[in-house]
């Protein structure tokens, strides 16, 4: 492969509009990375904001000129940024939100809490009471437990509309920790008690069943696996509701080929066509495919220790990106001003875990101290999972558009690290 094929290939892993400047360094909603990192340091965490904005664009098209009745609600817990909720709002998205602290930074954000759909398969009362007092439009019954907490604390007049989550059977090709469809998933209720919950839901006076939800799990390569569980709910019924649950794979690597959007949306779409009621409305929940691949994570390299296998630590890792660790996900990397090339390198990381590597087996062009290394593909779940292992500080999110870049998220000061002490 030669060095400008595999430039190419490392810039298809990046934004939307990712573009090389004269001087041949990666630039991002036309910023330079150099200059974000020396105006916001590193780690930054860069969210090209355009890009994401058409994303959520593309998925209201590709399904709404399939099915018009479609909605699309955006999986907060993949990137739980006030600001990428506030983007999802005004492109016309709903929200889906895991738990209290998802629902405050959706409010924050402007979100409209009857656009909201409450996920949890162990929600507490505080949050229930949290949903009820917020408006939130459907709750999603995971279990019984949920039927009990909500006819106790929604108040007569009240009528709480909610979904019940199936477990639809379906082994997907994916990590076992992201796999949620299967036989004994600790998300949702197996048909036989799903059909209980929705009887025991239409006798309440407080509680409306709109319908079922299902999900397959995520990082799925396979549109056929995700299609595979609109038979299942079909079955239970003829509702108002249909939420398809979300679970499209993303390209993290060069060797990864997932759907494109309309293929995946053709695949829903047609199982919609051939088993649901023309008249319902359907909803998907898309979170990894709709924002990883609008954001890099930029790095600088401490070191670089050479050996039977050269190590290239930079000023990150595990702190700011758990998915390897927890996921053994793979991902790529280029140096910000040498594009593509190189020899292989272990890329890791400056917590002290033999598991902190970010990137095995990585080519890298003659990287240096003081270099920046821009990692593609962390627009989901890298923020939300990101920690303060070591006293490491949770890195910034920066939003950049037309050449602008802005702070969303600040870096954690040194006070945060103390901040909850008493």
């Amino acid at each position: 492969m030669t060095e400008t094929s595999t430039r190419m290939d490392v810039l298809g892993l990046f934004p939307a509009g990712t573009q090389l400047a004269a001087d041949g360094v990666l630039t991002i909603g036309g910023c330079r990375l150099d200059d974000i990192a020396a105006e916001y340091g590193t780690p930054t965490m860069i969210v090209a904001e355009s890009a994401l904005r058409q994303r959520a664009r593309d998925y209201l098209r590709e399904f709404r000129s399939r099915w018009p009745r479609s909605d699309v609600a955006f999986a907060s817990k993949s990137f739980p940024c006030t600001a990428i909720q506030r983007v999802m709002a005004q492109e016309g998205l709903h929200l889906d939100v895991a738990g209290g602290g998802e629902i405050v930074s959706a409010v924050a954000a402007g979100a409209d809490p009857a656009r909201m759909v409450l996920h949890g398969n162990a929600k507490t009362d505080e949050e229930i009471q949290m949903a009820v007092d917020s408006g939130i439009g459907l709750v999603v019954v995971d279990n019984f437990d949920d039927i009990d907490r909500l006819e106790r604390l929604v108040p007569r007049g009240h009528n709480q509309a909610c979904l019940v989550r199936v477990i639809p059977g379906v082994a997907a090709t994916t990590h076992t920790s992201v796999a949620t469809g299967h036989v004994g998933s600790k998300f949702g209720l197996l048909p036989g008690d799903a059909r209980r919950a929705i009887s025991r839901i239409e006798r309440s006076a407080v509680l409306h069943c709109a319908g079922v939800h299902t999900h397959v799990g995520s990082q799925l390569l396979s549109a056929g696996e995700l299609a595979a569980a609109v038979a299942p709910i079909a079955a239970l019924g003829t509702f108002e509701v249909y939420d398809l649950g979300g679970g499209l794979g993303v390209r993290y690597t060069y060797a990864e080929h997932p759907p494109s959007l309309a293929e995946y949306a053709e695949a829903m779409v047609e199982q919609a066509h051939e088993l649901l009621p023309g008249d319902s409305r359907i909803i998907v929940e898309p979170g990894r495919s709709m924002g990883a691949a609008s954001a890099c994570t930029l790095y600088r390299v401490t070191t670089v220790k050479r050996g039977p296998v050269t190590h290239v630590a930079v000023d990150g890792g595990m702190g700011d990106n758990l998915e390897v660790s927890l996921y053994g996900q793979r991902f790529e990397a280029t140096i910000a001003d040498r594009v593509g090339g190189g020899r292989e390198v272990s890329l890791v990381g400056r917590h002290c875990e033999s598991g902190d590597e970010l990137i095995s087996s990585v080519p890298l062009q003659d990287p240096r101290v003081g270099d920046l290394v821009a990692v593609p593909v962390t627009g989901a779940y890298c923020y939300t999972m990101s920690n303060q292992y070591n006293g490491a500080r949770r890195i910034p999110v920066v939003f950049t558009a037309d050449g602008v870049a802005r702070l969303v998220v600040r870096r954690d000061t040194w006070a945060d690290l103390l901040s909850r002490d008493v």
